[in-house]
């Protein structure tokens, strides 16, 4: 088993608390509340353009023409995602530029930031890969039976499209190719994963008390 799988495989119950919790539920069946999906809007919106920013980082640094040139693909996939935001935040008259990241976003974009600039890009590749696969697995669970005409219809339907899947793959083929298994590896794609399921808790919380949780 290569090793973008076998990280995969063993943080799968990760991977399946943020499925199972109440705000990707809520996603799924339609009934999260609209200001909670706009405030996590707003936070993967800031989260996001760290996210592009690491794939730039790493670009600068690939050995090879064809690795720049993955994250460059990769980082353009990001801005993609970016306009479904921007074209939510219009719908719900959220400023994206005055989005105050919170304390799980903050953690999360200062770790994938920290990571690019101070580590090999493998290492980056594994920090990265979490998110990207996740919500590929995320929005493949989400449509199965058929995409639902609900409010988050195209949430569900940008990541479980076939245009998302490769993606994910393109990044986990970095991984295989720069990384090797060693326990810094394996703890940077852990705290990956327990970033992204606390970055749907928080947008949770929020839901439950009107204001950005601080931490």
């Amino acid at each position: 088993m290569v090793l973008s799988s076998k990280l995969w495989q063993d943080h799968l119950n990760l991977a399946n608390e943020s499925l199972a919790h109440p705000f990707v539920q809520g996603i799924a069946d339609g009934t999260l509340p609209k200001e909670t999906f706009a405030y996590y809007v707003g936070q993967d919106a800031f989260f996001l353009e760290a996210f592009a920013r690491a794939y730039s980082i790493a670009a600068a640094k690939a050995p090879t023409w064809q690795s720049f040139n993955v994250f460059h693909d990769l980082a353009t996939g990001v801005l993609s995602e970016l306009k479904l935001h921007q074209s939510y935040a219009q719908t719900w008259n959220v400023d994206l530029a005055q989005v105050r990241p919170g304390s799980a976003t903050r953690q999360y974009t200062d770790f994938l930031l920290a990571t690019a600039w101070s580590q090999p890009i493998g290492v980056t590749a594994v920090a990265m890969s979490p998110c990207m696969r996740l919500y590929a697995y995320l929005g493949k669970h989400l449509a199965q039976g058929g995409i639902p005409d609900h409010t988050y219809k195209a949430w569900i339907v940008t990541y479980s499209s076939d245009e998302f899947e490769p993606l994910a793959a393109q990044l986990e083929t970095l991984v295989d190719e720069y990384a090797e298994d060693s326990q810094l590896i394996r703890s940077t794609y852990c705290y990956a994963m327990v970033c992204e399921r606390d970055f749907f808790q928080a947008a949770w919380q929020y839901r439950e008390t009107g204001a950005p949780p601080h931490g």
